[in-house]
């Protein structure tokens, strides 16, 4: 075992893997704190305290960067340089640069942590950081296609594994929508416009915004899936011919879906409506994806009883089928009309955030991390409390904001007999009250279980206990 962790270390760059891996929990906890924090603020307005560095309209984006790009960031780094590594049986490519794409990312997060709250804002949906910090990222993206592509390119096997593709098309696609959605001239050091107007702004925007959740949340972690869940699972990927079709077919809707966001604006009413279409198109490639991960388990269903790790990554495919079939129905535009500026909408972003991206990532961390140290994990009955606590946390938190959304749809449209409103808005902000504590009292739950893990990762890698021969990271083949 130790011959074989020594080899394993000599042949693959993990140095870069562990910070990323570590750093993850870390922007886990920051990330998940901010949303703990500014739920509260939805139910309990005073906790703002008048401070301007607090409210939710600084805090809200600082959560939105911290949990996508900081803990969502650090996980695909770490797991695309750990994959690349293994599947092409190669060093990864240029580890000073590997080195750099860690330093810089952190940087980029740090500066995001300070700007933010300062009001320091493009005010454009997820992509928030001015024009400084912007350039910093391109130079840090640039660098991570360098090293994933490089060692791509130098691999020793002929065959580029499928979860390779998913990293391959995230890592360019969103270089792609970072530049030219972030297009802007400055006007002084934090502050710069937009280089388009109206609604062409409008429409870039969330042809970047919607992707960045396509490419960004989605196609990256479906690599993670394309890997980790066989391996946990020692099967082999159920149909790999549906995983290149999977790959194809996403890649080829996913980009035009964002105009769903835009129903009933000023957006020309063809491309509201090819948006709505591509976004039902989009349900067969991506339930073809789920199809895919949960029949991994095909002849190995019971591992599911005794495997919390396993049932992470499971449970995260499920709400990823659910998430992608509630997306596309809610861009129909019919049901838009009644869930549009809704809660029904946080419901379903949470609900991929939360039960597709974070549990996934926590499924894949739980694997890697002792792998990486050549540790033991310290305690799988804590992985256990961790899954049924955040599952709890996931499920309150998505239910309540269903239930407040389509409520505030049916007042907001509700009219008497003689056209007036039913309703004023402040009488649907009272009935939303309970629902805002009910979705704090989930994201406490699931910041707790974060927490759990972080602790049980702490003992894992502070251990003495090395690992036994079977959770040993493997020799090269």
């Amino acid at each position: 075992m130790a011959e074989n962790s020594v080899a394993s270390q000599d042949t693959y760059n993990y140095k870069v893997v562990r910070q990323f891996a570590i750093m993850t929990i870390v922007w886990g906890i920051v990330g998940m704190s901010v949303g703990f924090y500014i739920a509260a603020e939805l139910a309990w307005p005073w906790l703002n305290f008048d401070i301007p560095y607090i409210t939710f309209s600084r805090l809200r984006p600082l959560h939105t960067n911290a949990v996508v790009f900081a803990f969502g960031g650090s996980a695909l780094f770490a797991t695309s340089y750990y994959v690349v590594q293994r599947t092409c049986h190669v060093r990864l490519f240029a580890g000073r640069l590997a080195a750099f794409t860690f330093w810089g990312w952190q940087a980029v997060i740090v500066l995001a942590a300070v700007t933010l709250p300062l009001g320091i804002t493009s005010t454009k949906e997820y992509a928030e950081l001015e024009w400084p910090i912007d350039i910093l990222i391109t130079v840090v993206w640039v660098s991570y296609a360098i090293v994933f592509f490089g060692t791509l390119y130098k691999r020793k096997v002929s065959h580029i594994y499928v979860a390779n593709w998913f990293y391959g098309a995230f890592i360019i696609t969103i270089a792609m929508l970072h530049i030219f959605n972030n297009l802007a001239v400055p006007v002084s050091m934090w502050k710069s416009y937009s280089a388009y107007a109206g609604v062409q702004d409008a429409m870039v925007q969330w042809w970047y915004g919607h992707n960045a959740v396509g490419f960004f949340l989605t196609a990256g972690f479906l690599g993670m899936m394309y890997y980790f869940v066989p391996k946990q699972a020692e099967r082999p990927v159920y149909s790999y011919r549906l995983s290149i079709v999977h790959f194809w077919a996403l890649l080829f809707t996913y980009i035009w879906a964002g105009p769903h966001h835009l129903h009933y604006t000023a957006l020309p009413d063809w491309t509201q409506s090819l948006g709505m279409v591509m976004s039902l198109i989009l349900l067969a490639p991506s339930w073809g994806g789920m199809i895919n991960g949960i029949m991994t388990l095909s002849g190995a269903w019971e591992k599911l009883r005794s495997d919390p790790i396993l049932r992470f990554m499971i449970v995260s495919i499920s709400f990823y089928g659910m998430s992608t079939f509630e997306g596309p129905m809610m861009a129909i535009k019919t049901v838009n009309a009644l869930s549009h500026y809704t809660d029904w909408t946080i419901g379903h972003v949470h609900s991929g955030a939360l039960g597709w991206v974070a549990m996934i990532t926590m499924g894949c961390m739980y694997y890697l991390i002792p792998r990486l140290f050549g540790r033991k994990l310290y305690s799988i009955k804590l992985v256990e409390v961790h899954f049924w606590v955040a599952t709890i946390g996931v499920v309150l938190y998505a239910v309540a904001m269903w239930v407040s959304g389509i409520m505030q749809g049916l007042m907001w449209r509700a009219v008497n007999a003689d056209g007036t409103l039913t309703y004023s808005f402040v009488e649907s902000v009272q009935a939303m009250h309970p629902y805002y504590v009910t979705r704090w009292l989930g994201g406490t739950l699931f910041l707790t279980g974060m927490l759990i893990m972080a602790y049980n990762i702490f003992r894992t890698v502070v251990s003495s206990e090395p690992a036994r021969v079977n959770d040993a990271i493997p020799a090269p083949h």
